[in-house]
């Protein structure tokens, strides 16, 4: 049935015109009933009828309808319409039946068959039939049959020929059709694949195996009909009826003989036999080819195919685009081959089984993409852990300078770190290498992420170390670290570096700068001023590169700001850099009074308000040393302060 509503499509979408017209309807309708009578009419009158459609000089007139009883009207009736009968091209009905009626015990009188065929083909077979009255059926020039299909509700195929018991019959539009061109009779041969060809002297007419022919429909014409009335009252325009295939048959009887068709509507069936005729005489043909079935499993599994490898392997969007091409590519060829040749494709059965194709493979795809996400999400779980761990362990390597200095007098240190990521590359150290002299520095590995975390935490670990073991001169101190983290450096990264020594007790500060942004320094009461020394490149750039230490001796109240490149390349929605400038604002209007930890605050918060919402670019480190003066008190070894104002601090 889902083949049939979609073979109804195509013709509902797509009728055939009516672009002759062979075949006029002489119906008895309500007019022709209301003026001579209820049917039955007697025979006289259908002879009447006979004669008057006969004086117009129609190629053939066929009668839908049966006169299987005498005529009880009149005696002499039938032998009035075999009268009107004999001698002209009139085909009478017969109808096939599953049993023999005794009233006709012999096969009908019908025009014989010539078979040109490999093998008789299994065309329907009738046991019996009925026909009109002897005296009537012998005076027809032919008869043919008006059987259709059985249990069908919707017409679709006309029988063009079939078999009632050993007699062959054609279907009356056939018959009208041969008695018009006046040939003996028909030929039957091979068309070619299941096709086979009912030829009517030149006529060749396309038939399925078993004697079918699918109906091309067009829509219903009031311009096909002439009211009974009309032509028995001489009404009728003559050229109307000449030379045409005339139907005589009965429509005023409510919805008795109506016949549904493909295009919806609900039509005579004597108007089923003259759309046969005109689609003949149009050769408009629908054609069901016996390896259809073959085509259609061959798109089922082409398509099947195409998406079981495909689906899985392109986004759940892609994915339903490609079945959504599948199935227009499918509906655009079972249309094409409708509108080309009348190819009766079934393209709905390969759609219906490609959408459960698709169905099955989305619904395998989501569940081993769900599966997978799942996945994903334990173990972005665990790495997240494992970062976060990294995290603690790298904060951890970090210093406090609030807690390592906390009773310290001598000056005032503050450091933060914040990572891009979770974990970063910069890193910032301080410490005591002696009891006087405090070393710092300040450094960015390249790169993010945790492997920069990694090598962050290897540079800072050699760089406190080689501090630790004697280092004088900051420079010193840096040519050291480049040749030892040089030496464990596979991915070939670099750091820039500053580091600084205090003697605490004079002010006297010594530096160097590996490739590093340059710090910046305020006396009180002073202006913003900018260590800008020479150095040299970052570390593991250049091997055993001799870096320079630059000196500077500090003013009490004095402080330095040494910073990362995450501040002055902080980057806001627009993709605007903060800049070197804004922060040398920020630096020269913050109070003498700030403390290094006020610093830090102010500039971290000003880098924040600039960026807004967008994401870090950079890791962001800050360390500020204040130097308190000559006169300040630090906690000697025991606890007990220590007075260093009478020092030589030349």
């Amino acid at each position: 049935m889902l083949r049939y509503a979609l073979f109804d499509g195509y013709q509902a979408a797509f009728p055939r015109e009516r672009r002759s017209a062979p075949a006029v309807i002489v119906e008895i309708d309500e007019r022709a009933l209301v003026a001579h009578g209820q049917w039955p009419w007697p025979r006289t009158r259908l002879a009447e009828l006979v004669l008057a459609i006969a004086a117009h000089r129609p190629a053939a007139i066929g009668f839908d309808l049966l006169l299987p009883e005498p005529d009880r009207f009149s005696p002499r009736g039938d032998a009035a319409l075999a009268a009107a009968l004999r001698g002209r091209p009139t085909v009478l009905a017969i109808a096939g039946l599953e049993a023999a009626d005794a009233r006709y015990p012999d096969p009908p009188r019908a025009a014989p068959f010539r078979l040109r065929v490999e093998e008789e083909p299994a065309v329907r077979r009738y046991n019996g039939h009925l026909q009109s009255v002897v005296e009537v059926d012998a005076a027809a020039a032919g008869r043919g049959s008006i059987s259709g299909e059985p249990d069908e509700p919707i017409v679709r195929r006309a029988i063009l020929f079939a078999r009632v018991r050993d007699s062959w019959v054609p279907s009356l539009a056939a018959e009208m059709l041969r008695v018009a061109a006046g040939v003996p009779a028909f030929g039957l041969a091979e068309a070619g694949g299941d096709e086979l060809a009912l030829r009517i002297g030149d006529l060749s007419i396309p038939a399925q195996r078993d004697g079918t022919l699918w109906l091309r429909y067009g829509r219903h014409d009031p311009a096909r009909f002439v009211s009974a009335a009309e032509v028995l009252a001489g009404k009728v325009n003559p050229e109307l009826l000449a030379g045409k295939l005339v139907l005589v048959g009965v429509t005023g009887l409510g919805l008795l003989d109506y016949q549904a068709t493909p295009l919806g509507e609900r039509v005579p069936g004597v108007e089923i036999h003259a759309q046969l005729l005109e689609q003949i005489y149009d050769g408009k043909y629908l054609r069901r080819p016996a390896d259809a079935h073959w085509l259609e499993g061959a798109l089922l599994l082409g398509c099947g195919l195409l998406l079981v490898a495909a689906v899985p392997v392109v986004r759940v969007v892609a994915g339903i685009s490609l079945y959504g091409a599948v199935i227009a590519l499918l509906g655009a060829l079972g249309l094409a081959g409708f509108l080309a040749d009348g190819v009766l494709l079934d393209v709905l059965w390969p759609a219906i089984g490609a959408s459960g194709v698709f169905a099955a493979v989305l619904a395998g795809t989501l569940a081993e993409t769900d599966r997978q996400r799942r996945q994903l999400r334990d173990q972005a779980l665990r790495v997240s852990g494992e970062l976060e761990a990294a995290r603690r362990i790298q904060v951890g390597l970090l210093p406090d300078p609030l807690k390592l200095f906390h009773d310290e007098k001598r000056f005032a240190l503050d450091a933060l770190l914040e990572p891009a990521r979770i974990v970063g590359g910069d890193f910032y150290d301080c410490f005591m290498v002696d009891s006087h002299r405090l070393f710092f520095v300040v450094a960015d590995v390249s790169g993010k992420g945790l492997a920069a975390s990694l090598f962050m935490a290897l540079a800072k670990s050699l760089l406190k170390s080689i501090a630790l073991r004697g280092g004088d001169d900051p420079g010193a101190i840096l040519v050291r670290a480049n040749a030892e983290i040089s030496r464990e450096n596979p991915e070939s990264l670099f750091v820039t570096a500053f580091a600084g020594l205090l003697d605490t007790r004079t002010g006297q500060l010594g530096w160097c700068n590996a490739g590093h942004e340059p710090p910046f320094a305020r006396r009180p009461r002073g202006a913003l001023e900018r260590l800008a020394h020479g150095g040299g490149p970052p570390l593991c750039v250049v091997e055993d590169y001799a870096y320079p230490a630059e000196s500077r001796l500090l003013a009490a109240g004095e402080w330095l700001c040494v910073l990362t490149d995450g501040v002055s390349e902080a980057m806001n929605e627009a993709g605007e850099l903060y800049g070197v400038t804004r922060l040398r604002t920020l630096l020269a209007d913050l109070p003498d009074e700030a403390s290094p930890g006020d610093i830090n605050r102010a500039v971290r918060e000003d880098v924040r308000r600039f960026v807004g919402r967008a994401a870090p670019s950079d890791d962001l480190t800050l360390l500020c040393l204040r130097w308190s003066g000559p006169g300040a008190v630090a906690l000697g070894a025991r606890g007990e302060e220590q007075d260093f104002e009478g020092l030589d601090l030349g």
